[in-house]
């Protein structure tokens, strides 16, 4: 499966349809998406979401409606 990176604006696309919100993993600087029911997720705004991959030097990848956030 070929992945393809992609900005936040169409990873937040994808993700309002699948009803996934931005989250850090509670006590660290880890982020993924979430649909906002896991304990060990807190659910944080686009703007923190994106500061955190920059910060991090994440990126995001999509294939097919599916998302991944991996380094640069």
């Amino acid at each position: 499966m070929a992945m393809s990176k992609i900005d936040v604006m169409k990873a937040k696309d994808i993700a309002t349809k699948k009803n996934l919100k931005p989250g850090r993993v509670v006590g660290t600087s880890g982020v993924q998406f979430t649909k906002g029911n896991n304990k060990r997720l807190e659910v944080i705004s686009w703007g923190d979401f994106e500061n955190a991959l920059r910060t991090r030097n994440l990126a995001i990848y999509e294939s097919k409606g599916w998302m991944k956030i991996m380094k640069r």
